[in-house]
């Protein structure tokens, strides 16, 4: 039952984050080839972290995250990517349906990553968790090379997101609803207690939303082509699953330390970027630390929060939308605005006053 468990997991993450890196490195130059903006493909970018923002206080106040609405979310999750090929040449249309698409990602992940923390180990976790970095890698290397149609990239999508639903439904049988939990009222849940954390998980996003969205059209922009950008992303997320694998002894130790030195390594991480924008060299060793800025702060913030609130799936759909969510869109908006030679520079001034906020946070808790 435990190794099944652990297959289906590892299968979801795969595909999940296939998806996921079909969408954030091929999608926005796709976009470009259809004569989008810069400025609309950050619109276009802010749309689906705007709603996994909303969707939380939604499920704070009306609803509860049961299995028929994570259903529900799997059904709209492929009809959109499905409804991407005949409307992504109109703008509008295109943004209206990343709409729903958001909104069902933002129901999705929170639902499964309940599952697996209250399932396996810490130590376990990151041995699944790193699937879904392995499916990036093959999606990074093996679409890098072999696009000849703006439309094959949607066609690529639709596929992710098909198996990502076909394991979804998976492993809907391991949710086991814990009954203190449903007995919490999730009016009582709080984001005003610890609101230094909150800041600086938002904080931090807004500086990714450079790199998610922007890092490959400002590589190209230094003369990099396609197949080079590709294996820096590879390059990054082969670190991200060192890290996902032997990350566990780590995890052990005082989390909110683990969090605060990885949002500062992740300032300095950004500042390279901005002072060495031509060295392949240092834009490697940029890379390596996202080792520590994505693998080792994630599984540490999904942690940490997963302690912090007896509403365990509703705090994780807070993580995913004032992180990704909201975070996600002010920093899709701002790149989109202000791409250029001082984003990098921009996105490490963030991030250090992320690092602040949960400097604020130890010091409020330690007295609290």
């Amino acid at each position: 039952m435990l190794s099944s468990m652990r297959v289906n997991l590892s299968a979801f993450y795969l595909f999940y984050f296939s998806m996921i890196g079909v969408y954030v490195i091929f999608m926005p130059k796709v976009l470009l080839d259809f004569h989008y903006t810069k400025f609309e493909v950050g619109v276009i970018y802010a749309a689906a972290p705007f709603m996994r923002f909303l969707l939380p206080y939604t499920f704070k106040h009306l609803f509860k995250l049961t299995k028929k609405v994570y259903l529900l979310s799997l059904v709209i999750v492929l009809t959109s990517t499905l409804i991407f090929i005949p409307t992504v040449e109109y703008f509008w249309l295109y943004l209206s349906i990343n709409l729903f698409f958001g909104a069902s990602m933002g129901i999705i992940l929170p639902f499964v990553e309940t599952i697996s923390l209250h399932k396996v180990s810490k130590k376990e976790y990151g041995k699944i968790r790193l699937w879904g970095s392995i499916g990036f890698v093959i999606v990074a290397l093996g679409l890098g090379n072999t696009i000849n149609s703006s439309y094959n990239i949607l066609y690529y999508l639709v596929a992710t997101t098909l198996f990502t639903v076909i394991f979804g439904y998976i492993v809907l049988k391991y949710d086991s609803e814990i009954e203190s939990e449903n007995r919490q009222s999730n009016n009582s849940f709080s984001l005003s207690k610890f609101w230094a954390f909150w800041l600086s998980i938002f904080l931090m996003q807004v500086a990714f939303g450079g790199f998610y969205n922007f890092f490959t059209i400002y590589q190209l922009d230094q003369g990099l082509n396609l197949s080079i950008v590709t294996l820096l992303w590879t390059f990054g997320v082969l670190c991200e699953i060192v890290m996902l694998y032997f990350q566990g002894p780590l995890l052990q130790r005082n989390i909110l330390t683990i969090l605060q030195i990885a949002t500062f390594v992740t300032a300095f991480r950004w500042l390279l970027l901005y002072l060495f924008p031509a060295s392949i060299e240092v834009t490697f060793a940029s890379q390596s630390l996202h080792a520590i800025s994505f693998a080792l702060y994630h599984t540490s913030a999904i942690t940490y929060v997963f302690t912090l609130y007896s509403q365990k799936k509703l705090a994780q759909q807070f993580l995913l939308g004032i992180g990704f969510g909201l975070g996600g869109t002010v920093g899709s908006m701002l790149a989109g605005e202000y791409y250029g030679e001082y984003l990098f520079l921009m996105e490490s001034i963030i991030t250090f006053f992320a690092g602040i906020m949960l400097l604020i946070h130890k010091k409020r808790t330690d007295i609290i």
